[in-house]
């Protein structure tokens, strides 16, 4: 087989369920991927690594976390090219990514006519918009953790773009109570994982059972103005997780049908996690919006875990990632009817008093009837 791609071919390791080679973006051409595919798309993500697997499994990292297997193992060829090698069973062939991205190249050399910027009367400061990889790389817990962490919330609260914040800041993969395929496919590599496996960080759940809520020793309660959590999950309903419902369906019997259900689901999973949970954050998604950091330093102390200033620059320029809807689609008319609003006011006037009555923050200010 040839190495004949723009990279430099390292050689072909284990990675498998227990040893992963490179954990960072995972790219899935099962019809055409080839060695250059890959490599390109871990070198615009800003990686240093490209590892191909299974014929059609591109993986990206910053550094190899895995033992060398013999080269022969390596023996399926691209999908999209044959003679170029792509892997094996549980076997990954890995580049090292020459090209550097503008974001990555360093001054070579010795260099003349220093200047200080402090002998300047003004100077600029470019950003790029290369992405950073810092806070890419993410793994499982080194060791299974003997406490259940839940990421709780009423759909369309924002749990995905929460779950992508955590693993960027933390470094470690989150769990889901559920399997979603085109999760995982976008990298949720703990999607697959057995959410009592104790190798994930926290575990994705909407349940709002006694039972399922006692079996977490502890949950991060993510709560959204209800009016957004309905709108966004209908949303996602009708037209995926990143597209739009259209008039049609918000004039449509089956929004008022789902309003009356979901709306008392808003406060029935509030009040059950409230009131069952061992040991509670709470936790809400316009606050993380307006101050991404500070929030996150407080889910990292709930979740006894530390995190460096340069993962969370990190994730602060990579904090929408693919999760969030392109555009605006403003309705020009209200989809709420009195009726509904008032049931719904009525709901965040309960849940506002069960949070001070347990001594925690109300609801912020902006969910409140006026």
């Amino acid at each position: 087989m040839n190495h004949s791609q723009q990279g430099t071919y390292v050689g072909c390791f284990i990675n498998n369920e227990t040893e992963h080679a490179l954990s960072g973006t995972i790219l899935y051409d099962f019809r055409k991927m080839t060695s250059a595919l890959c490599q390109d798309t871990c070198s615009e993500s800003g990686f240093r690594y490209a590892g191909l697997e299974y014929g059609a499994e591109c993986h990206c990292g910053n550094r190899v976390c895995a033992q060398r297997a013999r080269g022969e193992d390596c023996n399926l060829d691209c999908r999209g090219e044959k003679g170029s090698p792509c892997g094996g069973v549980g076997r990954m062939s890995v580049y090292r990514v020459e090209d550097r991205l503008p974001g990555q190249r360093r001054c070579e050399g010795n260099q003349t006519n220093h200047t200080s910027p402090y002998d300047l009367d003004y100077y600029w400061v470019y950003s790029t918009p290369v992405l950073d990889a810092t806070c890419k790389e993410r793994r499982f817990l080194p060791q299974k953790s003997s406490t259940l962490v839940a990421l709780s919330s009423f759909p369309g609260a924002g749990n995905t773009w929460l779950r992508h914040l955590i693993e960027l800041a933390t470094g470690f993969y989150t769990g889901s109570y559920y399997f979603d395929g085109s999760l995982y496919n976008k990298g949720f590599k703990g999607e697959k994982d057995y959410w009592q496996s104790g190798r994930v960080i926290c575990v994705k759940t909407h349940e709002s059972g006694q039972r399922e809520i006692e079996m977490f020793d502890s949950a991060i309660l993510l709560m959204r103005n209800p009016y957004r959590s309905l709108m966004a999950e209908f949303n996602r309903k009708c037209a995926g997780h990143l597209g739009y419902a259209s008039d049609v369906h918000w004039r449509s019997k089956e929004w008022a049908e789902f309003v009356d259900s979901y709306s008392s689901w808003w406060v029935s999973h509030a009040l059950a996690w409230l009131r069952f949970a061992h040991r509670l954050l709470v936790v809400h998604f316009e606050n993380v919006q307006k101050d991404l950091v500070p929030q996150l330093k407080t889910i990292s102390a709930f979740l006894n875990t530390s995190i460096s200033e340069e993962r969370l620059l990190c994730t602060e320029s990579n904090r929408d990632g693919h999760f969030k809807r392109s555009g605006s689609r403003s309705l020009t008319f209200d989809p709420f009817t009195p009726e509904m609003r008032a049931r719904i006011d009525e709901y965040i006037r309960t849940v506002d008093k069960v949070l001070r009555d347990r001594n925690l923050s109300g609801l912020p200010q902006e969910y409140m009837p006026r």
